[in-house]
């Protein structure tokens, strides 16, 4: 077995830590009030359009499906050819 180096390793807890700086819990952040002294008060954007995401899930799952066995069908001949 190959010992592989622990940079990658700190690398990726460093990205991680970095991560958590960054996002942070939002405390003490956030939009400014909207009644502002001199400002009137803007009314908010209409909501995007409800767009339904979910429409062809089914298809997608079949397809997944598929894939599945074709990788297994796939793999279990390449594993009886090498014999």
């Amino acid at each position: 077995m190959k010992i592989v180096s622990n940079k990658f390793y700190f690398l990726i807890i460093f990205l991680f830590g970095i991560m958590d700086l960054t996002a942070g819990n939002g405390a003490g952040s956030g939009p400014p009030s909207p009644t502002q002294k001199g400002q009137e008060l803007v009314p908010p954007p209409p909501p995007p359009p409800g767009l339904p995401i979910d429409d062809n899930i089914i298809y997608l799952f079949i397809i997944a499906v598929m894939f599945g066995v074709f990788i297994i069908y796939r793999s279990s001949i390449k594993a009886k050819t090498t014999v």
